[in-house]
This record gives structure tokens, C-alpha cells and sequence, in this order.
């Protein structure tokens, strides 16, 4: 990584306070690191990836969807900074709370972690969002998600295997692919 807002981020939040105890020590691996629940810290190049396309500025509204250990809503909640604010959503129950106490451990009081509703995919009754990110694969793009992005909003996620960047423009949506990724199924 380059000297730019992502590097810094990665520096200000550890990856190794999102990960669980017995595997903190491998938070320098550059893979994925299982959490429980058939899910994973993403690997950290791909998060990073993943971060340079969203572009997150401060004063954001951002939507993270899979937040599993909380690592990507921290490092959301620090490119935002305190004027913004992100909100994570994960389906499993456990590591709603396990990311919760993650979070809860850093002082950013505009982010926080919630359950995803079963069947309703991110927070439509919050939006709109600036920026989406979704950290599991789905099989198509979700017109849901896309419906929850404002004017000029930006959703990052990995479809069959390509990292998708969907940018809201006045009159259009313009789709762009960059690279061949691996994820858990988004469910």
C-alpha cells in the first residue's frame, strides 16, 4: 500500500483486535483468518482492494454489509471520521456480538453493528448510503442494494467471482469490474 487513506486506516485499526484470541498472532497473514460460523477476516489485501474503490471520505454515510469480526465497519468508521457514520449488519447472531465488542473497543461512537433482518439484504429503512460494501459474494448484482444508494453513491461487492464497483451517476448506473476475488456466499 502506498502512503494514501487506506494505508493509514490499516494503521489505525489493527487487524488483530478483530480477529479471535488464539489466532492474533497471524494478524500479519495476508489470507483469510476464520472467525467461527463458516466465515472470515477477509484478507487484508482484498479489504484494502476493496477500500480504494469505495473511496470513502469523511462525513460519509456507509452501509458495511457482512461485518462479521468488525474489522472493515472499523476501518469504514475511521475513514469516515466522527462526522459520518457507518452501520454494519451480520446475519450471524454470534458474530453480530463478537464484531459488536470489537467495535465497541475503539472509541467511534458514529459506527456500530446490528442483525441483518433474515431475507432483507442491508438497512433499507436507514438509507440512503453514500457508500456500500458488501464482504460476501452474491450470484447477481442486488437491485436492493443498489436501490439503497443516494445520489452519487458508490456500492463495492464481489459477484460470481469479480469485484464490482456500481457508481450512481445522474441519469445511469455505470458498472465497472475489477479482478477475480473469493467470498462466502451472500446470503
Amino acid at each position: 500500500m502506498s502512503g494514501d487513506r487506506v494505508e493509514a486506516a490499516f494503521a489505525a485499526v489493527p487487524r488483530a483486535g478483530f480477529l479471535p484470541r488464539a489466532d492474533r498472532r497471524r494478524a500479519g497473514y495476508d489470507g483469510p483468518i476464520p472467525i467461527g460460523h463458516g466465515q472470515t477476516n477477509s484478507q487484508p489485501r482484498t479489504v484494502a482492494d476493496m477500500l480504494r474503490l469505495l473511496r470513502v471520505e469523511p462525513g460519509h454515510r456507509v452501509l458495511d454489509v457482512g461485518s462479521g469480526s468488525g474489522w472493515t465497519t472499523a476501518l469504514l468508521a475511521w475513514l469516515t471520521g466522527p462526522t459520518g457514520q457507518v452501520r454494519g449488519v451480520e446475519l450471524e447472531p454470534a458474530l453480530v456480538r463478537f464484531g459488536g465488542d470489537n467495535l465497541a473497543a475503539l472509541d467511534c461512537p458514529w459506527a456500530g453493528i446490528g442483525a441483518a433482518r433474515p431475507g432483507v439484504l442491508g438497512l433499507p429503512e436507514h438509507a440512503p448510503y453514500d457508500r456500500i460494501l458488501v464482504s460476501a459474494e452474491a450470484e447477481e448484482l442486488p437491485d436492493s442494494l443498489v436501490d439503497q444508494l443516494a445520489a452519487h453513491g458508490r456500492l463495492v461487492i464481489p459477484v460470481r467471482g469479480r469485484m464490482l464497483r456500481v457508481d450512481l451517476t445522474d441519469d445511469d448506473v455505470v458498472i465497472t469490474r475489477h479482478g477475480h476475488y473469493r467470498f462466502v456466499p451472500l446470503r
